[in-house]
């Protein structure tokens, strides 16, 4: 009868622990997530900054050579990140699958210009300072226009900062609910072994001795179910890097492994501060309080 008894506290024990490592573990997961949100907001909002594009409109008339002669010079410029020449025929050609017809059967001419289309770099895709480019742009002879959405620039900007201020308020409150879903999960797990915690009292055990194997059994689920996390993480940023491989990528080393050290250390800390709570609140209760 007791070895049957004894047969399943251990596999309820073994259950709890599992229960408890796959808790840790999904909690961890959504954190790493946030975590890599976090780390590419930037590298996310240069991308879509430097996706602006500006075209540069150009005379008609103008040769080849000084086309190509503005084009390196737009390249050396510390603002542009990369140009684009566009000539009349393949800019016809872009409006003619646009448009789904042949524009040019109907007017009879091609009165689309050629142009170059610029780059910039993240830093410099503001309205301000777009603006001062413009103005720089303009003043070469074989530019006839320049033209860009201002209004599209402006409404880029604008979001990149309301959603930079909605992911930190979304990351804080998602780690206040983390450690409180990780402290619950760790705190029904020290309340199943109340008992335990009271009879190795009264046998004369220490705290710092009761406590000892609650705190390290609590850091081996921590590290149980963080690298689980962060092997769902690794299979996320694999799926991830096919359809946004300019942003999130296993080339970038130091974010992943910041990332990766990061969840590893949280599951360790959060885990063993709240044991070392739960454990602290049955040593301190009286005999009476633990039948509630």
């Amino acid at each position: 009868m007791k070895k049957k008894e004894s047969r399943i506290t251990r596999r309820r024990l073994r259950s709890s622990y599992v229960t408890s490592i796959i808790s840790i573990s999904l909690v961890l997961f959504l954190l790493g997530l946030l975590g890599l949100l976090l780390l590419n907001a930037k590298k996310l909002s240069d991308y879509v900054k430097e996706n602006i594009g500006i075209s540069i409109i150009l005379k008609e008339g103008v040769k080849e050579v000084d086309i190509r002669r503005l084009q390196k010079d737009l390249d050396a410029a510390p603002y542009v990140k990369s140009t684009e020449y566009i000539s009349r025929e393949e800019a016809a050609k872009k409006l003619q699958e646009e448009l789904g017809e042949d524009f040019i059967d109907f007017l009879g001419y091609n009165p689309l210009l050629a142009s170059i289309d610029v780059y910039l770099f993240a830093d410099y895709a503001n309205v301000d300072t777009i603006a001062e480019i413009e103005t720089n742009i303009g003043r070469f002879p074989e530019v006839k226009e320049v033209f860009y959405h201002k209004s599209l620039v402006h409404l880029i900007n604008e979001n990149v900062r309301k959603i930079s201020f909605f992911i930190l308020t979304f990351s804080a409150l998602l780690f206040i609910i983390a450690l409180t879903l990780i402290n619950n999960t760790i705190r029904l797990s020290v309340y199943s072994r109340r008992f335990l915690i009271n009879t190795m009292q009264l046998v004369g055990a220490t705290n710092g001795f009761i406590r000892r194997p609650f705190l390290m059994k609590s850091i081996m689920h921590g590290l149980y179910g963080a690298l689980i996390a962060i092997g769902l993480l690794i299979g996320v940023i694999y799926l991830a890097q096919k359809e946004f491989s300019e942003i999130v990528s296993f080339k970038d080393i130091e974010i992943l492994g910041v990332l990766f050290i990061f969840v590893l250390f949280l599951g360790i800390l959060i885990t063993w501060i709240s044991t070392f709570f739960a454990v602290n609140k049955f040593l301190r209760a009286q005999e009476d309080e633990l039948y509630y």
